[in-house]
């Protein structure tokens, strides 16, 4: 059997709030246009302002996102986490958690079978872990 699946290829933009996360799994490198998706995607889940606390990534200071945050009038504010800093960022302990404990092993043949599994995943932690997600927001200390 042959896979042709490049992993290089794949990226994903991750969101977490007080008790639950959301996440996007997309082919090829995080863009603007999958910035803004992923904002959309919180809007429809998270109803309400939303506050973005985020890293300084160019995709995140783009004129487009900029535009659109500006659109919204206020819908959605930003705040920008201090530059290489990212043991401020509760998100970077969920990819840490994916990593040593969820993605280890698996061997996907395509983006389609990682993104199931990835969903089957997080609802698993969401079900059975809810605790985790605090332990990421305590462990960035942004309070």
């Amino acid at each position: 059997m042959e896979f042709n699946f490049n992993w290089k290829k794949l990226s994903a933009i991750a969101g977490l709030s007080w008790w639950n996360f959301y996440f996007r799994l997309y082919p090829g490198a995080i863009k603007t246009e999958q910035v803004i998706d992923f904002l959309k995607h919180l809007q429809r889940h998270v109803k309400g302002k939303l506050l973005i606390v985020w890293d300084g990534v160019a995709t995140h200071r783009s004129q487009l996102v900029r535009e659109y945050l500006k659109s919204l009038h206020g819908k959605i504010w930003v705040e920008r986490l201090p530059a290489y800093a990212p043991e401020l960022n509760p998100v970077e302990y969920l990819w840490g958690y994916w990593k040593q404990h969820e993605l280890p092993n698996l061997c996907a043949r395509d983006l389609w079978q990682l993104s199931g599994w990835a969903a089957h995943a997080l609802r698993r932690i969401r079900r059975k872990r809810s605790r985790l997600i605090c332990a990421f927001w305590q462990q960035a200390e942004l309070w």
